[in-house]
């Protein structure tokens, strides 16, 4: 019989009360079993837990790391928590959680050790609702999670020899866990990613979708300030307690929940959370078909709205109604789930996912403001931007055709119009944008840099910075903010930024990017050098990298490394070869062939955006022909 030996992080669950229970009402017992299977059984998938085996009402996983198994605890609890809430008593699930790290050895797909023992003893020490771990464990979690630890002592286990040092994780809704944040404003709302309880691990994009939904439905809130999706959904794998989200958003309240999908039916609970008292302000469950989302979004809006004393406008026309069929909703909502994941194969799968809403439902205005968000998106990666930007022109006005109040298209025609060089007429519709929905935060993100691109640069800091309080994890609007203040002289404000993105995440190459351009205009070139080193290291091959690195061997009077680096953008997509042929050869003092690469982006309507204020492009401003690029763009001399 062969047996393999290794290191894994093992979980036991236990229903509290469960031998009782079946004493008094066996059905009940096994029903509440069968529920409780159906919770945990799914999040186990996502956080790739191996379910060894069932041991009446207790599971036994293994996983390949503390952290993951750690993270799947605190999911399960938080996942029966919500489950829980609108139930009565005698219907609730109760459930304690043991975890521990160390050798085991698998033998025809169970496993033995150690390992196990201590796993299962440590777990009746956990209380109801909560998770207990050992010190291994949280010796390897601690300073990952985001969640706080107090230990309960060293515990004598049977059949373990010498004390075991236990710890308890405190859970985000106990009233003595973790700090209060006095002082935030309960009007400024983040809605957390909904989890999603389905069997089917393809239905996630449901609980993403209903997510932004009610992203969009809470900024109907007269009063409300709500952060955007894309803070919000970096809180989908790193689960937080609400005192640290509310400081790291400088949010006073959120909204959490999950959805559980089963064919056209779904279950939607929801609980809405006082950050600075972690207390709850209100939950409701839901359970209605998917032709019914809409009411369940209106109802959680309305109750949130309540909740706070504040009143919901109506958004009938801004959301772009009429309803439309469950079907063209949900390719909808999957293609926001894939247009959230950013990468050049998830936006174009998001395209087709939206394309595909829109034939079904040819008054689908939000699906085609959304179409035209990602033909934009992809346009810098495309090597045909023209076409590009000519589909996101015709789903923009389509979509403004369908509804003319709906905030996003107004945003989505406005960077259309950026693509053209048509600024009044982008200017126009941003203030339409903000107009209709002051929380939309790409509309004042564009609304700065625009501002910026005609050297209003104070203006521009100012729209950017209240892009960036809707959206404070949003890399790209820090490093907008960033780049206007490095261009206003502030480089302080400006590293100040980068470090805050850094600190909130530390794998970012928007933070080392632009902490390096900084740099490289203070006249630092080893800080800019070690700066887009770590970019290199994080993003081998990045193509905006080899420009920076070009221009700072062009600096340094390194002609070959800078003509290198013109050789490697050979193959970039057409727009950041051209800006690497302008930056790199106006450093090597070449102006014919840097005003050549300029003159032909002006043709094609793609160029630096900055170029008329930034301190870098200084050389290409002293040249007379810098008058002749702005009459061709729109800019003013």
């Amino acid at each position: 019989m062969s047996q393999t030996r290794r290191l894994a992080a093992i979980m036991f669950t236990d229903m509290v009360g469960y031998t009782a229970l079946g004493q008094r009402n066996e059905a009940l017992s096994l029903a509440l079993v069968d529920e409780h299977r159906k919770v945990v059984r799914p999040i186990l998938a996502r956080h790739g837990g191996r379910e060894v085996k069932t041991i009446g009402d207790a599971f036994m996983v293994e996983f390949g790391s503390a952290l993951d198994a750690v993270r799947c605890a605190y999911d399960i609890q938080r996942g029966v928590r919500e489950f829980n809430i609108s139930l009565p008593e005698d219907r609730r699930v109760h459930l304690r959680i043991g975890v521990h790290l160390g050798d085991v050895v698998e033998s025809q797909g169970d496993i033995s050790g150690d390992a196990v023992n201590v796993a299962s003893r440590i777990e009746p020490l956990a209380q109801d609702g909560g998770v207990c771990v050992t010190r291994m464990v949280y010796e390897s979690v601690s300073n990952k999670l985001g969640l706080p630890f107090v230990s309960v002592g060293a515990r004598e286990l049977k059949n373990v020899s010498g004390a075991t040092e236990v710890y308890r994780m405190v859970m985000p809704w106990e009233k003595e866990g973790g700090a209060e944040a006095p002082g935030l404003n309960p009007r400024r709302v983040a809605v957390l990613p909904f989890v999603s309880l389905s069997p089917d691990p393809n239905d996630e994009y449901f609980a993403d979708g209903l997510t932004e939904e009610l992203i969009t439905r809470l900024s109907f809130v007269n009063g409300l300030e709500v952060i955007a999706r894309t803070s919000a959904m970096n809180y989908k794998k790193e689960r937080k307690n609400a005192a640290l989200i509310g400081r790291e958003l400088k949010v006073g309240t959120l909204l959490e929940g999950s959805v559980r999908k089963a064919g056209n039916r779904i279950r939607v609970t929801a609980q809405l959370i006082n950050a600075n008292t972690e207390g709850h302000l209100w939950a409701e469950n839901y359970d209605r078909t998917l032709d019914d989302v809409f009411e369940v979004q209106s109802s959680v809006a309305e109750n949130v709205a309540g909740a706070l004393k504040l009143k919901l406008v109506d958004d009938a026309a801004a959301l772009g109604e009429p309803k439309v069929g469950s079907e063209a909703y949900v390719l909808y909502l999957r293609g926001l789930h894939r247009l959230g994941e950013g990468s050049p194969a998830n936006l174009r799968e998001a395209r087709s996912l939206f394309e595909a809403a829109v034939k079904k439902e040819p008054s689908f205005a939000r699906a085609y403001a959304c179409l035209a968000r990602t033909y934009w998106f992809l346009a810098s990666s495309e090597q045909d931007l023209a076409a590009a930007v000519a589909s996101a022109d015709a789903a923009a006005k389509k979509a403004l055709q369908l509804a003319p109040d709906l905030a996003e298209a107004h945003a989505a025609m406005a960077d259309v119009y950026t693509a053209f060089d048509r600024f009044d007429e982008c200017m126009a519709e941003l203030e339409t944008a903000i107009r209709l929905n002051p929380n939309l935060a790409v509309a004042h993100h564009i609304l700065g840099v625009n501002l910026a691109t005609h050297g209003s640069l104070e203006e521009g800091i100012a729209a950017s910075r209240k892009a960036l309080s809707l959206d404070p994890l949003s890399a790209g609007m820090a490093n907008s903010l960033g780049t206007m203040l490095r261009m206003a002289g502030r480089t302080d404000e400006a590293l100040q930024v980068y470090a805050a993105l850094k600190a909130l995440s530390p794998n970012s190459i928007v933070a080392y990017a632009g902490a390096g351009t900084v740099y490289l205009q203070l006249g630092d070139i080893a800080k800019a050098e070690e700066a887009y080193a770590a970019v290199e290291a994080l993003e081998p091959g990045d193509a905006q990298t080899v420009v920076i690195t070009g221009v700072i061997a062009g600096v340094k009077g390194d002609t070959k490394g800078a003509e290198d680096a013109l050789a490697k953008l050979s193959g970039a997509p057409p727009n950041i070869r051209s800006t690497g042929m302008v930056l790199i050869n106006q450093v090597l003092g070449r102006m014919d062939e840097a005003y050549a690469a300029l003159m032909e982006q002006a043709e094609r309507h793609s160029w630096y955006a900055f170029v008329k204020v930034d301190p870098l492009t200084e050389p290409l401003r002293r040249d007379p022909r810098f008058a002749e690029f702005c009459r061709k763009v729109g800019l003013p001399a």
